[in-house]
């Protein structure tokens, strides 16, 4: 074994050790505590920040950092099996819950201030047909193919809420993928972040076109456009108001204060705001943090206190000669200003790591001890993949399995399908584990799929 690998193991081998004391420490408070005690929420979150950090030592194996994330959450959600209950509460847990969402609407205004409107806008039309393949195929599949056939004998009702359980598409894990690789702008992650966004809508009509139709037996042409107006417009109108406000709002917030705490302040409100309308119109609140960032991003702030300090340095450069001066003058622009994404970093930090690790925990290992669930719940995977997979083949000229394996994680979305159709009662426990099962494989496989892709590829 080479030096280099036997140090990187060495290394992972201390970190883990590192992290045993707590483990100890936490397994002996599993009684001491009611529920819901702020200093076990305290202590509870600290090892998951610590966890989650010691994780990204998946990246010295050339893994994503998300990766390693969700894999510690699967083991801290399942030490129960060990005896080891201190995180079982901490699963529903109010607080962790609202930091884990706080997350993932903080990781997608992230990658909305990453991405660029103008790009997207090239890419438009290919985001729209891999959105609707990457919803029609799962759908088709799951409620046609894969319910008949492997779950017999049961309701209709069920297959239909079966195959809008796979036509869900979460757009965090593989956005934080491509953010990991410092790939957010390539034309193939700003399509799986369009069409990822249109999928939402499409799945959102899905939805409640299901819905009605288990619990009235039918449903009208008006409700499903009214909410398909809803949603359009509310995107449209961000993508709009972005292109044509943005440099105005950065000229307006640089003149209200000079200090960071007012800009950080202003961003963060703004995309607060848009995700609570995105859930006002009925729209996940991720797709309204997306939009915010996208609105957000080519504004920069002032980032000296004294703005004066910046117009003594270009009056004293005057007196160099020309090439020192445009040497002189170009540092003092490139520091003079901060992007919103330098200001919502250190958040993202804290926030995000939550929200994958809350992710792996929500998975239960013991719907895997049951064979006959697992082998039928790979074979929902397996379509599952194929499903979106596909819609790579309507990208153009872009590398289409990027797009298509992109596009395959289903995540909480996916869960939430399952839970609705549950508390429908048109979901058994049985087909709930197996929508479960499909889920974690879904988004356990997809990050290490997507950096092997990553790792070989070339702009076409």
């Amino acid at each position: 074994m080479c030096k280099k690998c036997v140090k990187k193991q060495f290394i992972f081998a201390l970190a883990i050790l590192f992290l045993i004391p707590f483990l100890v420490i936490a397994s002996r408070e599993d009684n001491s505590y009611e529920q819901h005690d702020i200093s076990v929420i305290l202590f509870g979150l600290a090892l998951i920040l610590l966890f989650a950090r010691i994780s990204s030592l998946v990246e010295y194996f050339g893994q994503p950092s998300v990766l390693g994330e969700l894999i510690i959450g699967v083991i801290l959600g399942n030490l129960g099996l060990l005896g080891l209950h201190f995180f079982e509460s901490f699963k529903e847990d109010p607080i962790i819950v609202f930091l884990a969402e706080l997350g993932v609407i903080i990781l997608l205004f992230q990658i909305g201030l990453e991405s660029n409107i103008e790009k997207m806008k090239k890419v438009g039309l290919r985001a729209f047909l891999v959105a609707v393949i990457g919803v029609v195929a799962p759908f088709v599949l799951g409620t046609y193919i894969v319910g008949p056939r492997l779950f017999p004998n049961l309701t209709f009702n069920t297959y239909l809420f079966l195959g809008a359980a796979l036509t869900a598409t979460s757009v965090g894990i593989t956005a934080r993928v491509f953010q990991d690789f410092k790939k957010l702008h390539i034309p193939e992650a700003q399509m799986v972040l369009g069409a990822a966004v249109i999928d939402d809508v499409l799945g959102l009509i899905i939805l409640a076109v299901v819905s009605a139709i288990v619990t009235v037996g039918t449903v009208s042409a008006g409700t499903v456009v009214l909410i398909s107006l809803k949603a359009i417009v509310f995107l449209l109108g961000a993508i709009i108001l972005g292109t044509i406000f943005s440099p105005k709002i950065g000229r307006l917030l640089s003149k209200i204060h000079t200090g960071l705490g007012m800009k950080f302040t202003m961003a963060m409100s703004f995309c607060l705001i848009f995700a609570f309308l995105a859930k006002k119109v009925g729209l996940a609140p991720i797709v309204g943090a997306f939009a915010a960032g996208l609105v957000l991003d080519s504004v920069h702030f002032i980032y000296f206190q004294d703005p004066k300090i910046i117009e003594d340095i270009k009056e004293e450069a005057k007196n160099f000669e020309q090439k020192s001066k445009e040497r002189i003058l170009s540092i003092v622009e490139h520091h003079s200003k901060h992007h919103v994404e330098d200001l919502i970093h250190p958040t993202a930090l804290f926030l995000v790591p939550i929200f994958f690790v809350f992710t792996g925990m929500s998975v239960n290992l013991k719907t895997m001890f049951n064979l006959p669930i697992l082998l039928t719940a790979l074979g929902v995977t397996a379509i599952a993949i194929v499903g979106k997979v596909i819609s790579g083949l309507v990208a153009g000229k872009v590398n289409k399995a990027l797009v298509g394996f992109g596009m395959v994680p289903r995540g909480e979305v996916g869960l939430i399908f399952a839970i609705i159709g549950k508390n429908l009662n048109v979901i058994s426990d049985q087909i709930f584990s197996i929508i479960v099962i499909m889920v974690i494989l879904t988004t356990l496989l997809t990050p290490p799929i997507l950096t092997l892709i990553l790792k070989r590829y070339k702009e076409i």
